[in-house]
């Protein structure tokens, strides 16, 4: 169970972000649910609920501080895993239009029924990014796209740029010790441009946030299917 609304409240007002009671509701449903269904297939490492409020809740939210959102945005999620950042982002900004992409099955079976007991619309894609983004309802179609996942920067730039319009932005939230030259050729190639990078801290973890501007359109070849990506990347 999430810890109540006053201790809540307190954490969040920490990082500078205001948690109203009834998306402090919507954070118990999801931790509990998130806690529940990881006993039937493996969603998360972390299980204590105040580890998932700073490591998942409140880092996922913390997005919209350090990155520019004005809340009604189309934004799509590659490699949402559990949800995160999408759905508390969602909760937090409740006009925000989300997609939620992943490559299996039982997650995205997940995320359906949790949206459902939040009471959230979202849109579901079962799928491989490289093959969702060569498709024309989802190529180019997003003010951003976004993804917190381990692979390195150009390997992810690959995935998750095409899906973004030109003027749009694809955010990804990283650690702090990745070479962020070695991503630069890609994200040229791709049609980008690193507009923000952000450094912050989490408890006593230090994160990053970076924003790529889509300043061209990507060229059809992009993204190449994951064995390709893998063993040359760009």
């Amino acid at each position: 169970m999430l810890p109540d609304f006053d201790f809540c409240s307190k954490e969040f007002s920490k990082y500078g972000l205001e948690l109203t009671e009834n998306a402090h509701k919507k954070l118990g449903i999801y931790c509990d649910f998130l806690i529940e269904y990881n006993n039937y297939i493996n969603l998360t490492a972390i299980t204590d609920p105040v580890d998932i409020l700073y490591k998942h809740f409140i880092d996922s939210i913390l997005m919209c501080k350090y990155a520019d959102f004005s809340g009604n945005e189309t934004l799509i999620d590659v490699g949402t895993g559990a949800g995160f950042p999408s759905v508390p982002l969602k909760i937090f900004l409740p006009e925000l239009k989300i997609t939620l992409l992943d490559s299996l099955n039982k997650r995205i079976e997940f995320l359906k029924k949790l949206c459902d007991k939040l009471e959230i619309e979202a849109k579901f894609v079962h799928g491989r990014a490289e093959d969702i983004a060569k498709m024309p309802e989802y190529r180019e179609k997003f003010d951003i796209s976004c993804a917190r996942a381990v692979a390195n920067l150009s390997t992810l730039s690959e995935f998750c740029i095409p899906f973004v319009r030109v003027g749009g932005r694809f955010i990804a939230m990283k650690g702090p010790n990745e070479d962020l030259t070695l991503a630069g050729k890609a994200i040229k190639t791709l049609g980008g441009i690193v507009s923000c990078e952000t450094i912050y801290e989490l408890e006593n973890e230090n994160r990053r946030i970076i924003e790529i501007k889509k300043i061209s359109q990507t060229a059809t070849k992009y993204p190449r299917n994951s064995g390709q990506i893998k063993k040359k990347p760009l």
